[in-house]
């Protein structure tokens, strides 16, 4: 599951590409106006579809304007065709075109095709399912919840869900978190990471898991 923003003029388009993502188990908001789009929102999305013809603020003033505070792909909607058009688009920060008109088949492959190949070191966000790490601010959010996490406590959250999969030893983590002049040891993780998960458990979530006799994993 993805978050998407689908910004067009013609809510009948974004009716349209809601009801086709959803059934591919995409969550989307949908604008008819970018300038009702809360820029402090815009780090959870995983991918944004952006119509090229607006009126009152066009798509490609509106990439310019966010490419700065998102990391994930930007695909424009456009009935433009015109090879200066994709040049401006892809210079200013877009990452493909798309069409219109255009079936549904076409429009679920372009969008799969930059989520799988979407690698980009994340400067602002980090999407993992429901959860989101707000990195500019040092917050985690379940969907629009704010989980209230100590320094310590996200720093460890942090650690984990950047390298998800992988695990880390006890003295590891403290290592890695409060490096070598850190004042204790490895022990004080395991009360973190219970204070992490009593937290996260509120929103019903538990992303950590423990593979006992080694340490800690971001599931």
């Amino acid at each position: 599951m993805s978050f998407i923003l689908a910004i067009d003029d013609e809510l009948d388009m974004l009716i349209l590409i809601k009801n086709i993502l959803k059934k591919n188990n995409h969550k989307v908001d949908i604008y008819q106006n970018p300038l009702d789009v809360d820029h402090s929102k815009l780090s959870k999305y995983d991918l944004i579809l952006l119509d090229v013809m607006m009126p009152g603020i066009d798509g490609m003033s509106f990439c310019k304007e966010i490419r700065s505070k998102v990391d994930c792909p930007i695909l424009f909607l456009t009935a433009k065709t015109m090879e200066e058009d994709i040049v401006e688009g892809l210079f200013i920060g877009g990452d493909d075109y798309i069409t219109k008109p255009f079936g549904t088949e076409e429009l679920v492959a372009r969008i799969e095709a930059h989520l799988r190949r979407e690698r980009r070191e994340r400067h602002t966000s980090l999407n993992l399912g429901e959860i989101r790490f707000d990195l500019s601010s040092n917050e985690v959010f379940v969907v629009d919840k704010k989980v209230p996490l100590t320094k310590s406590e996200y720093q460890i959250s942090e650690l984990l869900a950047k390298r998800k999969g992988q695990v880390f030893s006890r003295d590891l983590i403290y290592e890695l978190v409060f490096g070598f002049d850190g004042i204790g040891d490895g022990s004080a993780i395991a009360e973190h990471i219970k204070n992490i998960r009593a937290k996260f458990q509120k929103y019903g979530e538990n992303p950590i898991e423990t593979v006992w006799g080694i340490g800690y994993k971001w599931k």
